[in-house]
């Protein structure tokens, strides 16, 4: 089958290869000149599925005026006239509640779990090597309360058999050395064995020149304007230079793919949540750490990539804005130095900001869109290199008409419209869906 891939991110080139593997025609489109060079570039280089969960939570809106507040807070919010930005931050507060968190943890979990499986299974199949690292991942706690509140994420670990590890100072110093001279601010640290670390956009491009050998079409430069629609199915892309056809499309835009699929009557509440990291060389490894570390109380991770550290964190609401802010880049340069001071060179550091696609809940959006030939991969958050080889081994599963190895219950955009009309509308003839009725189903 001819499958148009639109996105060339983690994700969009994780679908390419599985689809390619499987034998499919693909093509991949993206506006940049490489793979991964917008959300995908320099993350905070997490693997980690047991970290897997949403932002809204029980606690959070008091918590969100206590981060605004923090000089070094990971939370900050540029006010605008933007509706999308109110309607995404309601329905983010509806899920902040027990109940929510409990649903959307487990559905995020599932997912996570998946895909950490298949990129094992990758490495093996291929000797893909990316600065990955198989250590674990350590949350960190200042505060008694901090460590309390780890309770209830937990019993979700238990409930999907998730491996973890309740880590005192002597604990967290032994798996993370680098701790030592800073153990003291700590009381405590959740540790989760299973996760893993990696350079993502090493492993993208990669991935992509692995793809083109098994036959991938990656296209660069292609400005999308919109896709064109003929009753139930999509009948082709159109870009600046002319309209590209093929039998399946999959969205894997990132937070671009909203704009992209709305004159469709595709709604998905997916909003770019921005980012920033620095990568920091490594000047003394012994004083660096040896995985990631996740700091509780300003959230920003720290990561070990070969002879690098990736400082990663900050939610800022601002809608598509890609400005660098020096008061960003010193909360990471703060956090790395208090965790790990004479670890790296803070000052030779590349400093980047992205657009996390994220949705309200926290969950992607995986699979059916309501229209037949189309399928959505996108809204992965913080959480596109944890989830993105799952996310393509689903969307090849889908095309090629195998039931995935996951229930996708919870994952596609079905779940927004049960409050609300179906998205797709009704076509007076409807065409059948190729390689079966997998592709437009819900979940």
């Amino acid at each position: 089958m001819r499958v148009m891939v639109l996105g060339s991110g983690v994700i969009g080139t994780s679908v390419a290869y599985y689809l390619a593997r499987d034998g499919h025609d693909v093509t991949v489109l993206d506006r940049q000149p490489a793979p991964a060079l917008e959300a995908s570039y320099a993350n905070a280089g997490e693997v980690s599925p047991g970290y897997s969960a949403p932002w809204a939570g029980p606690g959070v809106p008091l918590k969100a005026i206590k981060w605004l507040l923090m000089k070094h807070g990971p939370l900050v919010i540029r006010p605008s006239l933007d509706p999308a930005l109110w309607r995404w931050c309601a329905a983010m507060l509806a899920n902040c509640n027990e109940a929510a968190y409990a649903v959307n943890k487990g559905r995020m979990v599932r997912l996570a779990e998946y895909s950490r499986d298949c990129l094992r299974a990758l490495r093996d199949e291929t000797g893909i090597r990316y600065d990955e690292r198989t250590q674990g991942t350590l949350q960190l706690f200042r505060t008694a309360k901090q460590l309390d509140a780890s309770a209830k994420d937990i019993e979700v670990l238990k409930q999907y058999g998730v491996d973890f590890e309740l880590l005192d100072r002597d604990g967290f110093v032994r798996v993370e050395p680098g701790l030592a001279a800073t153990r003291e601010k700590f009381v405590g640290a959740l540790r989760l064995p299973g996760d893993e670390t990696g350079d993502c956009l090493k492993f993208t491009q990669e991935l992509a020149r692995r793809s083109q050998g098994l036959g991938a079409d990656f296209r660069f430069g292609v400005d999308i304007r919109g896709l064109e629609r003929n009753g139930a199915r999509i009948t082709g892309v159109r870009t600046a230079g002319g309209v590209l056809r093929a039998d399946c499309y999959v969205v894997a835009l990132g937070s671009y793919s909203t704009r992209l699929l709305a004159p469709l009557g595709v709604h998905i509440p997916v909003y770019p949540v921005k980012g920033y990291s620095i990568t920091v060389p490594i000047t003394d490894a012994a004083r660096a750490p040896e995985s990631t570390i996740m700091d509780e109380t300003h959230k920003v991770a720290v990561t070990r990539l070969g002879d690098r550290i990736r400082v990663g964190g900050t939610a800022q609401l601002s809608g598509f804005d890609l400005a660098l802010a020096p008061a960003r880049r010193r909360t990471l340069e703060h956090v790395v130095t208090d965790l790990f001071p004479g670890g790296g060179d803070v000052a030779r550091a590349e400093f980047w900001t992205g657009l996390r696609p994220m949705t309200p809940d926290g969950t992607p959006i995986v699979g059916a869109s309501g229209i037949d030939n189309l399928l959505l991969s996108t809204g992965h958050g913080t959480l596109g290199w944890t989830m993105a080889t799952g996310t393509g081994r689903v969307i090849a599963d889908l095309v090629s008409g195998r039931e995935p190895e996951i229930s996708l219950e919870g994952l596609t955009v079905a779940r927004y419209a049960r409050s609300r009309a179906p998205a797709r509308p009704q076509a007076a003839h409807p065409t059948p869906t190729p390689a079966g009725s997998r592709l437009a189903r819900g979940g």
